[in-house]
C-alpha cells in the first residue's frame, strides 16, 4: 500500500502536470465533464489557482506523508502504553507524547514543502504558463532570463529567490529550533 501511495511522488512533475492539464482541458479531459463544467477551468484565474493547488498536492502529499511516517516510527509505544497506564486517553496521547515526538520530522515536512511551494515552476509552466495573474517567482526569473533576455533583472530576480530560500530556512529551524531547545531545558 505505501508503495502505490508514492506513485504520484515517483512521477515526474512536468508528466504529472501535462496529465493534469489534458485531465482540466474542457475538449480532451474528464474532469470537467464530472463537475458539469462547461468551459476550460484553466482559462480563469481562480480556477486556475484551483487547479495549481490540487495539482501541487496530489503531487507533494505522498513525500509529506513518507516524512511524517518516518517521524510517527520515532515515537516509542512504551510512552502510549504508559500514558494509557496512567490513565490518558487517546486524544491525550496524541497531543501530550506524539505531537511533541514528531515536532522535528514536522519541521523537516513543513520546510520542505514550504520551500518547494515558494519555487514552484513547473506546474505552472505547463498548466497556465503564467497567464491568468498565476505568474510565480520562479517563473518571473524564466521569463525575464530566456524569453524577455533581460539578464539584470533575471539574474535579480533568481538572486532574491535564493535570498528569500534561506531567510525562510533560516526563521523555521531558528523558530522551532529555538522552540525544541526551550522544551528540551524544561
Amino acid at each position: 500500500m505505501r508503495a502505490a501511495v508514492l506513485v504520484p511522488y515517483g512521477i515526474i512533475t512536468v508528466v504529472a502536470s501535462l496529465a493534469w492539464k489534458y485531465a482540466w482541458a474542457a475538449d480532451t479531459g474528464f474532469i470537467p465533464s464530472l463537475l458539469g463544467m462547461q468551459d476550460d477551468p484553466l482559462t480563469k484565474t481562480s480556477s486556475s489557482y484551483v487547479v495549481i493547488i490540487l495539482t501541487e498536492v496530489w503531487k507533494t502529499t505522498p513525500f509529506m506523508a513518507l516524512l511524517l511516517l518516518a517521524g510517527l516510527a520515532l515515537v516509542p509505544d512504551e510512552l502510549h502504553e504508559a500514558a494509557k497506564v496512567d490513565g490518558a486517553n487517546a486524544i491525550q496521547r496524541f497531543f501530550q507524547i506524539t505531537i511533541p515526538l514528531m515536532k522535528p520530522a514536522i519541521l523537516v515536512a513543513l520546510l520542505f514543502r514550504t520551500l518547494d511551494a515558494f519555487r514552484v515552476f513547473d506546474s505552472v509552466f505547463i498548466l497556465t504558463a503564467g497567464a491568468n495573474n498565476t505568474e510565480t517567482v520562479s517563473l518571473l526569473g524564466y521569463n525575464q532570463l530566456l524569453n524577455r533576455l533581460n539578464l539584470g533583472i533575471g539574474s535579480a530576480v533568481s538572486m532574491l529567490i535564493f535570498l528569500c530560500v534561506a531567510l525562510i530556512a533560516f526563521l523555521f529551524l531558528k523558530g522551532f529550533g529555538a522552540a525544541k531547545m526551550q522544551e528540551e531545558r524544561r
